[in-house]
């Protein structure tokens, strides 16, 4: 470890003025979060390729492309019109989200379907990304032992790298001090509960970036797991609203005895169309308990206030109005159609690269559409291929993990017309 210090004379005595120091977890992150690297490598592309830039189509980060829901635009509109009068006016709001909001919440995406959720455990946020990398802060930092699905959401891994939490990268980027949860087609990419101990467990499902999706019988016996060795779920489930197979749980908490050992995490980027527009909303319930430094209980949901209420300032007013549209009847009718044509895009690019003998899982209920690569060729060779050749921007499985390597990520955010050609340019190089 080396420090810089400065001594200045002043009025005869010394001052040592020491450099402000970093936090050094930050340079064990790997070179590039993996879709800014996506990013640069297609503007590197397209400046030495600038004849062809404008014929690339991105299939590769999962931002919606769709516009919003009419009945979110409506309430949005209505919202700014409130903040043109004394009367309506709205300045902060409660940090942990409108009332009318959590209650919409809890009502519409637990209590009618029978899932029991109180309002006053629901936190509205900016975004699921936001709070799934800042509820390490709550947690001992260096003292849990914290097991990650491989391939996984960068996010997990790279805020605990952050934290503290792990130790130097590897050289297949896995990182000292994570328990990783294999993924594999033998498994149909739904990790099993380890015989190891774990203290947290995150979890997404339906998974991005694979597309799985996680039976009743493979939540419980995570949840069993949890039980069993005082564990935390750490429960994603930010495209819960593209499961469309019958029998699939759309909330950990569907599982008995989820309350007592999980928190969930959703989004209504991908619901509704907000990615740009950014809402989420994380769920604790009240009688979650992890132990303190002396081996006592201490209550999860009050620590998750503390902080939310310390270091949030509470999501716009405006966006709010807009995201409790969303659960009318209008709304739920509106945001299906989004999803919908979503999922049918999901459905052609599958049976083109089907079509050409690849193997391929998820784009039934997800978004995604996860691919095993031609010839056992590298992911990022493979991207590299599919810029370079069909002018398409892919996700290359490696950056999302080890088990990741040999795989690539397609995303059916796209318009049909796009995705219509995209499927012609995939039936044309590998046909």
């Amino acid at each position: 470890m080396i420090s810089f210090s400065l001594q200045i004379r002043w009025g005869g005595g010394i001052i040592r003025c020491v450099m402000a120091r970093i936090n050094e977890h930050f340079l064990k992150l790997q070179a590039g979060y993996l879709f800014p690297e996506i990013g640069r490598r297609v503007a590197a592309f397209a400046a030495a390729h600038p004849e062809q830039a404008g014929q690339i189509i991105r299939c590769g980060i999962g931002d919606v492309t769709e516009p919003l829901p009419p009945v979110a635009i409506g309430a949005m509109h209505k919202a700014v019109d409130d903040q043109a009068a004394r009367e309506t006016f709205h300045g902060y709001g409660p940090e942990q989200g409108y009332d009318w909001l959590r209650e919409a919440i809890a009502q519409v995406s637990y209590r009618d379907r029978g899932v029991e959720v109180l309002p006053d455990e629901i936190y509205v946020s900016d975004g699921a990304k936001c709070d799934t990398g800042n509820i390490v802060d709550i947690f001992a930092r260096g003292e849990n032992v914290i097991a990650v699905p491989d391939p996984v959401y960068p996010v997990y891994v790279d805020t605990n790298v952050m934290a503290g939490n792990t130790g130097k990268a590897q050289a297949d980027g896995a990182y000292e001090g994570l328990l990783y949860l294999p993924c594999t087609p033998e498994n149909g990419f739904v990790p099993e509960p380890p015989k190891e101990h774990a203290d947290l467990v995150y979890l997404c499902f339906p998974n991005n970036p694979t597309g799985a999706v996680a039976t009743r019988e493979q939540l419980q016996a995570w949840v069993d797991y949890a039980l069993a060795n005082d564990a935390i779920l750490l429960y994603d489930g930010a495209y819960e609203a593209f499961i469309t197979e019958p029998g699939i749980p759309s909330s950990i908490f569907c599982i008995p005895g989820a309350r007592r050992c999980a928190i969930e995490f959703r989004s209504f980027s991908k619901q509704g169309g907000f990615t740009g527009v950014r809402c989420g909303y994380i769920v604790i319930p009240h009688e979650l308990r992890a132990k303190d430094a002396d081996g006592n209980d201490v209550a999860v949901e009050k620590l998750w206030s503390r902080r939310h209420t310390t270091k949030f300032n509470g999501a716009s007013y405006i966006v709010q109005r807009g995201a409790a549209a969303l659960f009318t009847p209008e709304g739920l009718q509106q945001t299906q159609a989004l999803i919908d044509h979503y999922l049918g895009n999901a459905k052609l690019l599958s049976e083109a690269c089907r079509s050409v003998g690849l193997r391929v899982w998820g784009g039934t209920n997800a978004p995604y559409v996860w691919v095993q690569t031609p010839d056992g060729m590298g992911s990022w060779d493979f991207f590299d291929k599919m810029l370079g050749e069909a002018h398409v921007v892919i996700t290359p499985g490696a950056g999302f993990g080890a088990h990741g390597e040999g795989f690539f990520r397609i995303s059916a955010f796209n318009s049909r017309e796009n995705v219509v050609e995209v499927c012609r340019r995939i039936t044309e190089l590998l046909g």
